[in-house]
């Protein structure tokens, strides 16, 4: 994706689901107009799931996601159903497609219980349609379709078509609209908390881990929000900021820092400057801002031997001086002088079981679609562990988480 795209977590996700064969290769190639995805008659074809960014009208940027068939079989072919499955916590709506010459099987029924639980949306698309006429039991498939499709005591829309002949494909696309519900997020990123003519400083270090020749996609978006809100983004390096402080010649209405220099940049900023992290924003904007803050007090409880699972969004290469695999956990162990064991996980993989860890540590979540960043917390709440997100556990063990969210009245009247 080029660095003028929408990015992908900022994009409509639509998963499209069915058993091997039911069509759902062809079926993206039908809705795009392109041949994205690889189509055979043979079972099995898509081995992963295969995330395509693109712009599908009327809708927009949206990121189609071909998954494995449903029922595969064998050893491998359950690792490939359980991926399928996972989809489904960042899918925005799922477009589950039969085979209207075989009609509603179990392992449709299956999937459409967990469409149920997780409060998807969902299309039940009837592939294959033209070959209905030749099957003698036509209308019996059409009448268990439609009967299956019932979630929440309300009927899930029921299409049927045809990829290969390209029948009610433009009536599939309008129902795909209609049927997603394209709310703005619960907070904005930090359109709300400037004005038209406000300073904002952004301080950005550049070290190893900064990508070179651009700046990584929070700052970028950060940026944008700024210039949302008509106010002026001032970005500096660290070591520039008690200089540009000097030279602003007004007092910036908030300062946003990388979370890896909090300490140093709360000493070189007036107490009466707000403060907070790209994480912090990324925390509120993408997941639970109130349960995270909550979650780093467990710090103060970990002992010798604690697991506690540190978990990136993105698949960035590590270079020394990581912040999620060599900083966190020196600083940790530094601040509670316990000699904590870490697992870490990066991109798509969220362990399923949780037990084992007295603690999560998520990083802001910028590669993430908001369901499946508020997925991941509500597993750790079902399993009973706190988590919490890298600015908010930084700013804690600096002694200014307070500070930091300061600029949320609701939460920072929480603590």
């Amino acid at each position: 994706m080029s660095l003028n795209a929408t990015p992908a977590s900022e994009r409509i996700h639509i998963g499209i689901f069915g058993k091997r064969n039911a069509g759902k290769s062809s079926l993206i190639n039908a809705l795009t107009g392109q041949n994205l995805a690889i189509v055979s008659d043979v079972s099995g074809t898509t081995t992963d799931p295969v995330y395509k960014a693109m712009e599908l009208l009327p809708l927009g940027p949206v990121v189609v996601i071909d998954t494995p068939g449903i029922d595969d079989e064998g050893e491998l072919g359950k690792l490939r159903v359980k991926k399928s499955y996972q989809v489904l916590n960042k899918t925005d709506i799922v477009l589950l497609v039969c085979s209207a010459v075989e009609g509603i099987t179990e392992e449709e029924q299956k999937l459409l219980k967990q469409i149920e639980k997780k409060k998807i949306p969902c299309i039940l698309v009837m592939n294959k349609a033209d070959l209905l006429e030749e099957c003698q039991k036509g209308q019996q498939f059409k009448e268990r379709a439609e009967n299956a499709a019932s979630m929440r005591g309300q009927k899930i829309p029921v299409l049927w078509v045809s990829a290969a002949k390209n029948l009610q494909i433009r009536e599939l696309k309008e129902k795909i609209a209609s049927g997603i519900e394209q709310k703005k997020p619960e907070y904005p990123l930090v359109e709300d908390l400037l004005e038209m003519g406000d300073f904002a400083v952004l301080v950005v270090p550049i070290d190893k881990a900064a990508p070179k020749g651009r700046l990584i996609l929070p700052q970028q978006q950060t940026i944008r929000g700024v210039l949302e809100a008509g106010a002026t983004a001032v970005v500096v390096r660290d070591d520039e900021l008690c200089d540009t402080l000097q030279n602003l010649g007004k007092k910036p209405k908030l300062v946003i820092t990388d979370s890896q220099v909090f300490g140093k940049v709360a000493k070189e900023i007036p107490s009466d400057v707000m403060l907070t992290s790209f994480s912090i924003l990324f925390a509120r904007y993408k997941g639970e801002l109130e349960i995270q803050v909550r979650g780093a007090k467990a710090l103060d409880h970990l002992k010798n031997g604690d697991k506690v699972l540190i978990c990136e969004g993105c698949t960035h290469h590590r270079q020394c001086g990581d912040i999620g695999t060599e900083k966190l956990p020196n600083w940790i162990r530094k601040h509670t002088g316990q000699e904590i064991e870490f697992h870490f996980t990066s991109g798509t993989e969220f362990p399923m079981d949780l037990s084992e860890y007295r603690m999560i540590i998520h990083c802001g979540g910028c590669m993430l679609n908001e369901r499946e960043m508020k997925y991941r917390i509500a597993c750790a709440q079902d399993a009973g562990i706190p988590i919490t997100n890298y600015g908010v556990v930084i700013a804690y063990m600096n002694g200014i988480l307070k500070r930091s969210v300061e600029v949320f009245p609701e939460i920072w009247k929480t603590l």
